[in-house]
């Protein structure tokens, strides 16, 4: 191969491989303020039983692992894009949890503080300590108890409708923990985030349900929802219906993963409205910029010789 591909070619031509965007799903306003607490509430999302790693490693090797994907692909297409999407929704959380340990603090560069007090002192009030003591105030690979995120939590058992059971039970339970840590906070950027992952898990419980069907004539999607309290209940989420984001089911890859449309097809029990299956990723928002915070050296304590020199290479690779 000669030359660097680009675009498309690039893609078509390399594979496996994940396509990855600098962009978030969606805006998240800026927090009332530094919430350690909100923060450690949220983190049991990103790696708890029942959180975002969970679902995006449950899907991933069930994925890696599927038999028969060529007979049986609508369904290897199905499971393999929604692990795909699992992704970003893992740095959705995490940018929330960073947003929550940061507050509305602007970046600044001079900002230097006083080592010799205590200015991380809020680890010892409130909200997870490793946030303060382990990542600099950012996100875990772990829950809200600070403990590592296991792969003793991915089920991949080889039986195709086993594992879109299972799929459809970790849907539900990751929906149950995201209502009550609603429940726990009032803080915006929290909220934003979790009425957008209310819409698109309430997308991906009901593809697994309607493969089910298919597979077995069980009709799983009048268990929905679970718990029974509609999405349209929360503001936060409702203006992501009325996009009509939980009618959408995303193809993320420039040629692959057609067949998925097989079984995301009819309309959606909640309005009757038509499912739609579109190519590409949505168009998302940009991603936060977080500021320095010089009290956890995060970049480093002066964070000016990081930015200038960072400058300096920007400036030589537009010359």
């Amino acid at each position: 191969m000669t030359g660097t591909p680009t675009g498309t070619d690039f893609l078509t031509r390399i594979h496996p491989m994940f396509l990855r965007i600098d962009r978030l799903a969606i805006e998240l306003p800026k927090p009332k303020g530094q919430d350690p607490a909100s923060a450690s509430a949220v983190q049991e999302l990103l790696g708890g039983r029942f959180g975002e790693m969970s679902t995006l490693m449950n899907y991933t090797y069930q994925s890696f692992n599927f038999r028969g994907r060529t007979k049986a692909k609508p369904y290897y297409d199905l499971i393999t894009n929604i692990a795909t999407e699992e992704l970003g929704h893992i740095e959705l959380v995490s940018a929330t949890i960073n947003s929550l340990l940061t507050g509305t603090r602007e970046m600044n560069p001079d900002d230097e503080a006083n080592v010799t007090g205590t200015p991380l002192g809020m680890g010892l009030t409130g909200g997870n300590p490793h946030h303060f003591i382990a990542t600099g105030l950012g996100s875990l690979c772990g829950n809200a108890g600070g403990n590592a995120w296991t792969g003793d939590y991915v089920f991949s058992s080889g039986n195709l409708i086993l594992d879109l059971l299972h799929n459809f039970f970790l849907e539900n339970g990751a929906r149950t923990n995201k209502l009550r840590v609603y429940e726990m906070t009032n803080d915006p950027c929290a909220r934003q985030m979790l009425g957008y992952l209310f819409v698109r898990g309430g997308v991906h419980a009901l593809a697994y349900g309607k493969a089910l069907q298919q597979l077995t004539g069980v009709e799983m999607s009048k268990m929905l929802p679970i718990p029974r309290i509609a999405n349209s209940s929360f503001p936060e989420a409702k203006k992501f219906e009325d996009e009509g984001l939980h009618r959408r089911l995303y193809r993320y890859s420039p040629n692959d993963f057609r067949d998925a449309g097989y079984v995301w097809e009819g309309t959606h029990p909640d309005d009757g409205q038509p499912l739609e299956y579109l190519d590409g990723a949505p168009e998302g928002s940009k991603m936060p910029d977080l500021a320095n915070i010089s009290e956890a050296f995060a970049p480093d304590y002066k964070a000016e010789e990081i930015f200038e020199m960072a400058q300096q290479l920007y400036k030589k690779s537009r010359a």
